[in-house]
C-alpha cells in the first residue's frame, strides 16, 4: 500500500467512490486548498477543517497539518 491511499477491507465498496477518494487525496497532497472537488472552510463544528466534494450525497471532510492529510469524514454531509 502507497502512503495516502485508502482501501477498504470488508463490505461491498463502490470503486468509483473510492477512486474518486484517491484522486482527491492526491490532489490534497499537491493543493491542499484548491482544486478537485471544490475545496471550502468549514465553519463552526469542523472549523478548521476543509470539504471536498465526492459526489453530490458524499463528502471527504479533512485536516491538513505539517503535510499530513487527517481524515475526518467520508461519508455522506457534515452532520
Amino acid at each position: 500500500m502507497s502512503p495516502g491511499k485508502i482501501i477498504c477491507i470488508g463490505k461491498k465498496t463502490d470503486k468509483k467512490k473510492l477512486k474518486r477518494v484517491n484522486d482527491l487525496l492526491k490532489d490534497i497532497s499537491r493543493t491542499p486548498f484548491e482544486g478537485l472537488g471544490k475545496p471550502e472552510p468549514l465553519k463552526h463544528k469542523y472549523s478548521g477543517f476543509w470539504s471536498r466534494r465526492i459526489d453530490e450525497e458524499h463528502r471527504l471532510i479533512y485536516k491538513y497539518q505539517d503535510h499530513v492529510i487527517l481524515i475526518a469524514k467520508c461519508r455522506f454531509h457534515y452532520g
